[in-house]
């Protein structure tokens, strides 16, 4: 009788002991916005990361960076996996930044033209000819533009850890130089699927269409398209020096990147996890910049040798392009707000 007690006292044990463990592995393979406990101090987080581009890219090696330092600051507690080509959305951008949003995804680089879907006064980072260069857009992004784009996240329940940055959005075309408005006349330019490019674009006097960047060499190549914009690293990585002519670097529009952490996620961390996820997203955002703005310069020499003819806009060529778009302006002031707007101008 006694052996038979202790046998089943045995099991008893033994069965509390699994489901101790269970319990344990549960927590470990959680992120915190499912962990309970009042008190977070010391808890353990799995994170997954979404990248837009691919494992090549500055954006993914900033990601990666982000991941490493974390795990060696924290001895691994936390983690995170970095996912590119934008695999967790199947490819769907805007729906990256929704499943950011609902905390499906727990941190993400996406670029505000993307976010503007969700709201459209993220557009007015990329507003038309608003910078003339990047110590425009650092002294912005470093200042008060930035904190109201900061704020406008934390509305979308996104924390954001830094600014990255796709860069400037350049022309290319296969007809002509472009120099002046008049030479944008019925070109038939792709562009994101957003409506103040599709605007700003018909008000220059081109034909703005719209289709899936997988589709833009083809296109170009086939002639259905004359042209289209994107930053130079786009530009480079996507070969289109083999399908384009002409390239004008005339910095129309500014794309820059948002380094963000789910908000409740990031809310419900300890104070001292919070600053080191917010000190080691900043350092990341900075280096991406960093190797973006040390690539472009390259790529740009490669592009010029590979037989792409650039033309650099002088500054009356640039006031008229400015002049021209003003409707754009007209029209998205009140969309964007005119408080929102002034923080952006490059004084």
């Amino acid at each position: 009788m006694k052996m038979k007690q202790k046998s089943v006292l045995g099991a008893i044990g033994l069965s509390a002991m699994l489901m101790l463990a269970a319990c344990s592995s549960d927590k470990e393979g959680s992120t915190s916005a499912d962990s309970s406990g009042a008190d977070s101090d010391g808890k353990s987080y799995k994170l997954k990361m979404s990248v837009t581009v691919n494992d090549s890219s500055t954006w993914y090696q900033a990601a990666d960076k982000l991941a490493q330092d974390l795990d060696e600051e924290t001895d691994g507690r936390i983690k995170i996996e970095v996912f590119p080509n934008e695999q967790l959305s199947n490819g769907d951008q805007g729906k990256g930044v929704e499943l950011l949003t609902k905390g499906q995804t727990d941190l993400s680089l996406h670029s505000t033209i993307i976010y503007s879907i969700l709201d459209d006064r993220f557009g007015v980072a990329s507003a038309p000819f608003l910078f003339k260069d990047k110590d425009g857009v650092d002294k912005v992004f470093n200042g008060a533009g930035g904190e109201a784009i900061a704020e406008i996240l934390n509305e979308k329940n996104v924390e954001l850890l830094g600014f990255g940055e796709n860069g400037f959005r350049q022309i290319t075309n296969g007809k002509h130089e472009i120099k002046t408005p008049a030479d944008m006349k019925s070109l038939r330019i792709r562009i994101p699927g957003i409506t103040m490019y599709t605007d700003l674009y018909r008000t220059l006097g081109a034909d703005p269409t719209t289709m899936a960047f997988s589709e833009v060499f083809t296109a170009l190549q086939q002639g259905t398209i004359d042209g289209q914009e994107n930053p130079i690293d786009v530009i480079h990585s996507s070969k289109l020096d083999e399908v384009q002519d002409y390239l004008t670097t005339w910095n129309y529009s500014y794309d820059p990147l948002v380094l963000g952490i789910n908000k409740k996620l990031f809310d419900s961390m300890s104070k001292e996890d919070q600053e080191l996820v917010k000190k080691l997203g900043k350092e990341a955002a900075e280096y991406q910049v960093e190797l973006a703005r040390e690539k472009e310069a390259k790529q740009i020499d490669e592009l010029k040798d590979a037989g792409m003819q650039f033309y650099a806009p002088t500054d009356e060529e640039l006031a008229q392009f400015a002049e021209a778009v003003q409707p754009v302006y007209d029209k998205y002031e009140d969309i964007w707000g005119k408080d929102l707007l002034d923080k952006f101008r490059d004084q």
